[in-house]
């Protein structure tokens, strides 16, 4: 990743929260991408409220980080998706924070 953006999170956070994101996937030929890029990518578009496309070089493909979103936005039953689960677990305070940032960060107003 080329920049820091308010969005992304630690390292350290993210090794916290990996294990609910690996859950949704299928194991089916070896990753190619960083996954904490992929998630810091996911959680600047939550937070911009930008399109897809318009996500910043230093992130993987648009593409990439819509279709990791799209995999662990999917939910079963009644069940939080995994993206909601990583999110609760990695410190996001309600629907003001759903970006889940570090926990010293203030919001935009």
């Amino acid at each position: 990743m080329l920049h820091t953006y308010p969005s992304n999170v630690s390292r350290a956070l993210f090794e916290k929260i990996q294990p609910l994101l690996e859950k949704a996937r299928k194991k089916t030929k070896p990753r190619t991408v960083d996954l904490y890029e992929v998630f810091c990518g996911v959680l600047y578009v939550l937070k911009s409220g930008c399109q897809w496309r318009m996500l910043p070089r230093g992130f993987p493909p648009w593409r990439t980080c819509y279709d990791y979103f799209q995999k662990w936005s999917e939910r079963s039953g009644n069940a939080p998706s995994h993206l909601e689960e990583a999110l609760k677990k990695g410190g996001g305070r309600g629907p003001e924070k759903p970006w889940a940032g570090r926990e010293n960060h203030l919001p935009y107003r």
